[in-house]
């Protein structure tokens, strides 16, 4: 196990170090200009890197896979093609042989597996990192899933640990990522949540919470957990006859709602922020059930965060502001929650802010506006390699949770607006805060926002010319994009031209000193200067 153990923290220190280098090296060698040419450069860069750590999780298991998930996310400092590549690692870990299964099913119930059951499946229904899936039946009749914790996968977490905590250190020393993020705390609750995550009484735990705080809702159901054979690494809890919320065919089949299942998902997931306390942190389409009748399950309370009823209301302040247009209140909110250091440019940000919210409200950014979209990733860029705007460590696995839920509910309906579905229950929330304490809304704020629910329809013919004047739009924006890549095909052919002409006159110029010969000793020199100075004009 010594041996294991320091081959995982060489393997996972040595490609951590060779990502930091790579990435260095290619920092170095193009500061200052990020050429389209350098950017898929950069593009390919990462891919390679994405690829290789994919490999390498999918090998070595256990802590990885839980990086490769988290990092996969992180849409803030990873580009889109490493997170590409990282994704499905949720649903491809290989499965262990179900004889080692079994084996940790009799150590935990003391006891040979047909004491308590009739039928254990051949294979797991699903394999993740922490454990596996097997369907049972009791001797009762009874379906039950059971998930059963990979073997050895405690011990494997704690090396990888070890070896994340010198990646950790390497990153905040030779990396710019500790801007952003604040790596002690994040490991700090990687080791809560992850710990937590591999004691299944724990999860047992927090399912039976989640269903005692949304037992009214409807439309919504939670697992009953058998806790007479639930164990710390053995859970056993009622069979979810359904299929993924993201099965589109199996809704097709039931001639269910998307539209009416993305808003029942969304109100479920905002509740978990508008009165504060735990998150479900791993809200992928696997852990989202959908029953034949439209019921709504959720599932895998393994991986659960927490969030104080203080940062709920510094969440809705944000809310809030960007539904009432006071930006100003957008970034206190965001001050408040860390994301801003005091020295921040205020006036910037918001204008920064103002210009996302109106393109999401005039429809550029779902109908693809290019020039839109070029300039505010342009500008969230700059933003965030000079303010000082980072994510606090405490909202990094709520920030997960958010990316991964809004994933999945566009897949459900890509038409779904969160913002509407949001405002009335908002609204609710502001009037019984009115009634506990000094109101969230004035009256004049009130009426604004009254008046921006009706908004959309004064955005109407906005809209509409927009959507006539895109054809156009794109038409000029992919002409002056050949432009700029003609002109830069041009410059290359230039810059190589010269530089084979200086180098033939270098050697002319060899020969000839060598030889003796003047005149083509002038000749080539003149050459070679000139050739020198037209590359470094160019």
């Amino acid at each position: 196990m010594k041996q294991l153990a320091f081959y995982r923290i060489v393997r996972i220190v040595w490609m951590s170090v060779k990502f930091f280098t790579q990435v260095m090296l290619f920092q170095k060698r193009h500061k200052g200009y990020f050429t389209p040419a350098v950017q898929d450069k950069w593009e390919r860069l990462v891919t390679k890197q994405a690829r290789e750590f994919n490999k390498t999780a999918l090998k070595l298991e256990g802590l990885l896979i839980k990086v490769g998930q988290f990092l996969s996310t992180r849409a803030d400092i990873m580009p889109p093609s490493f997170i590409a590549e990282l994704e499905g690692l949720t649903d491809r870990v290989p499965a262990v042989a179900k004889k080692h299964a079994v084996s940790i099913l009799e150590e935990e119930w003391n006891t040979a597996t047909s004491a308590h059951l009739l039928s254990l499946s051949e294979t797991p229904i699903a394999s993740a990192s922490i454990g596996e899936v097997y369907k049972g039946v009791l001797h009762n009749g009874t379906a039950v899933a059971i998930k059963i914790q990979r073997p050895h996968i405690e011990r494997i977490i704690r090396v990888d640990f070890k070896a994340m905590r010198i990646v950790i250190w390497l990153a905040k020393k030779f990396t710019s990522f500790s801007k952003q993020i604040d790596f002690d705390l994040l490991y700090k609750d990687m080791v809560q949540i992850i710990g937590d995550e591999l004691n299944f009484l724990q999860e047992l735990r927090n399912g039976r919470s989640f269903a005692e705080r949304f037992a009214t809702m409807p439309g919504v159901g939670f697992p009953v957990y058998d806790e007479e054979l639930s164990t710390r690494r053995v859970l056993v809890m009622e069979w979810i006859e359904g299929s993924r919320i993201t099965d589109l065919a199996f809704l097709e089949k039931h001639h269910l709602d998307r539209k009416v299942l993305s808003e029942r998902v969304f109100r479920l997931f905002l509740e978990q922020v508008l009165e504060g306390g735990q998150f479900h942190a791993d809200p992928h389409g696997g852990n989202i059930l959908v029953q034949p009748d439209g019921t709504v399950v959720l599932i895998d309370f393994g991986m659960v965060g927490s969030i104080t009823p203080q940062q709920a209301n510094d969440v809705l302040q944000v809310v809030k502001g960007i539904v009432l247009r006071q930006y100003d209140e957008v970034l206190d909110g965001l001050e408040s929650l860390h994301f801003l250091l005091p020295n921040a440019n205020r006036q910037l940000l918001a204008d920064a802010i103002a210009r996302m919210v109106r393109a999401y409200e005039t429809d550029e950014l779902k109908q693809m506006n290019s020039l839109v979209i070029d300039r505010l990733l342009a500008d969230i860029k700059e933003i965030v390699r000079k303010e000082p705007v980072q994510l606090p460590a405490e909202f990094a696995f709520f920030g997960r949770a958010i990316s991964t839920f809004v994933g999945v509910l566009h897949g459900l309906d890509p038409k779904v607006d969160l913002l509407a579905i949001a405002k009335p229950r908002i609204l609710e929330w502001a009037r019984s805060r009115n009634d506990k304490e000094e109101g969230f809304f004035s009256k004049e704020e009130a009426l604004r926002f009254a008046g921006n629910i009706l908004l959309p329809l004064k955005d109407l013919p906005t809209k509409l010319s927009t959507y006539l004047e895109e054809p156009t739009r794109m038409r000029q924006y992919i002409e002056q994009r050949d432009v700029a890549q003609q002109k830069e095909h041009r410059l290359l052919q230039t810059r190589l031209f010269a530089g084979m002409t200086s180098m033939l006159s270098l050697g002319v110029l060899f020969f000839a000193v060598w030889s003796g010969h003047q005149p083509l000793t002038l000749v080539s020199g003149a050459s070679l200067l000139g050739t020198l100075w037209f590359y470094w004009r160019t």
